[in-house]
């Protein structure tokens, strides 16, 4: 059976229309009406998310744990209908919904499981020295509390695990803060399931329903009033470098400054050192153009560079890519505004100096089609555009002379989520040389892969210097994720009756 949207916002446990409308604008199948948020509705949240947090953030930690469970079984409940939904509004395949479903699910009972372990909590204690010299020390414990309110902004190209249910709010709930999303109208139906399951899960749980909102569309307005309400304690976005930037700029601004853990983007270069280039050039090639059209290029970990010695390998390296990529056929964008900026961002690239075409294709409406350029390094260094992320299948190859303008490359690169080295055993020395540089631009380095798929686990790193990320100690996948969301209380001297729960 079809699902139809009831359209809602859900705002503390109740279905609100306050009249105001917009339309779906889905890959296949038909419209749907959804209500357009308002500053006044993103007050109502905010208070109802204030005043749950005073039961919600002195909860127990089992009781936040099967919350998060709780959810991930509404959610799949409603598996088919979210997949089903998710399809239409986003154009991605059944598998990737399918997939980013279980992902989803999946994180929030790693962080139910991670918080009843209770080591997130980084509990500390120094006992009291009363006959220490020259003054006694008191008794000191130390424990991470929950900071209060948390705004979610759901990311456009994860329908699933960086929206509604996804990671920030999987975290900023394990953590012991209520939520209040501003849906992305690219995919609102989906949010609104994923959403109503989250109502669903806090009402079976008899918590405060507050802890849970979600406001759909809106202009601007909305997503200003809620970063600046003074009840949000912290902010957690995934979109573009504009629309973040923006947003950390007006949290910034704010009477009482709030962090605001933006993941912005990222070109994810590949620095593919001499002998691997030799030894299997042609392999690395066709693995790069595979994982640079997954999901038609809509990954924020999408290698868009890859970083050569010029010379005949780079040369086949390039045709190999070349006839990878002229096999890969169009596929459908998340929207028309996504299809529209990579085609500009392709334009822009094409028309910079020094840049050579090395497979075009055409694509238009919200078709995308893959496309390959190469430039050198000296190039690329006097170009700060091109070390710009284009979202979407295009890939530039640079040319460097020799393993002294590789490193300066390197040396050159904006903060990036990933950097990659493919490398062999010959190529160990000119590894060593990059990896200082290489630590200081991003999050994670890989060796030997493709950085498009981010683990869910404890030690995974989805963040990096800005502009990937605008807080380059955070990040925003795996369960250290949730410290975003948490703050250190040190209790000197303070009787035990006084003392949280977890410091007994």
């Amino acid at each position: 059976m079809t699902h139809i949207p009831h359209g809602m916002h859900l705002i503390a446990g109740e279905r609100v229309d306050d009249g105001a409308r917009f339309a779906s604008a889905p890959a296949s199948g038909p419209a749907h009406e959804f209500a357009v948020g308002t500053p006044d509705l993103v007050d109502r949240a905010c208070k109802a998310a204030e005043d749950a947090f005073e039961t919600y953030g002195y909860s127990a930690r089992a009781d936040r744990a099967a919350f998060l469970d709780a959810i991930a079984d509404e959610i799949d409940a409603r598996g088919d209908a979210i997949t089903a939904m998710g399809c239409a509004e986003s154009g991605l395949p059944e598998a990737r919904l399918v997939g980013e479903r279980g992902r989803t699910t999946g994180q929030l009972r790693l962080f139910a499981e991670h918080i009843r372990k209770g080591d997130y909590l980084d509990r500390r204690h120094d006992a009291a020295l009363p006959d220490r010299q020259p003054a006694p020390r008191p008794e000191l414990h130390m424990i991470q509390r929950p900071i209060g309110p948390v705004a979610v902004f759901g990311a456009s190209n994860f329908p699933l695990a960086f929206s509604v249910g996804g990671g920030d709010t999987a975290a900023a709930l394990a953590a012991g803060c209520p939520v209040v999303v501003k849906g992305h109208s690219a995919h609102p139906g989906t949010g609104e399931l994923v959403g109503d399951a989250i109502t669903a899960a806090a009402k079976s749980c008899g918590l405060h329903p507050g802890v849970f909102s979600l406001i759909q569309g809106g202009n601007r307005e909305v997503g200003a009033a809620l970063v600046t309400h003074p009840l949000i304690r912290a902010v957690g976005f995934t979109g573009s470098l504009g629309g973040g930037r923006a947003l950390f700029d007006l949290c910034a601004q704010r009477a009482d400054p709030i962090p605001f853990f933006g993941e912005l983007g990222s070109v994810n270069p590949m620095f593919i050192l001499p002998k691997a280039l030799g030894a299997r050039g042609a392999d690395i090639a066709k693995g790069w153009a595979a994982s640079l059209t997954m999901g038609a290029g809509q990954f924020c970990t999408n290698p868009g560079i890859a970083v050569v010695l010029e010379g005949p390998q780079a040369d086949e390296f390039a045709a190999t890519a070349k006839g990878a990529l002229a096999g890969v056929g169009a596929q459908t964008m998340l929207t028309d505004g996504m299809a529209e900026a990579y085609r500009a961002g392709r334009d822009r690239v094409a028309a910079s100096a020094g840049v050579r075409e090395v497979l075009a294709t055409s694509c238009d409406g919200r078709a995308a089609t893959p496309y390959l350029y190469e430039t050198t390094a000296d190039a690329w260094l006097g170009n700060h555009a091109l070390g710009e992320e284009v979202f979407g299948p295009l890939g530039l190859i640079i040319r460097a002379r020799d393993e002294g303008q590789m490193l300066d490359l390197a040396r050159a690169l904006q903060g990036q989520l990933t950097c990659t080295l493919h490398l062999d055993d010959g190529d160990t020395g000119l590894g060593q040389r990059l990896m200082p540089v290489l630590e200081r631009k991003a999050g994670r380095i890989l060796a030997n892969g493709f950085p498009t798929g981010v683990e869910v686990a404890d030690s995974m790193v989805h963040g990096g210097p800005y502009p990937a990320s605008t807080n380059f100690g955070a990040t925003s996948v795996g369960t250290l994720s949730i410290r975003r969301f948490l703050r250190p209380v040190c209790y000197q001297n303070l009787p035990a009756a006084l003392r949280p729960d977890d410091l007994q």
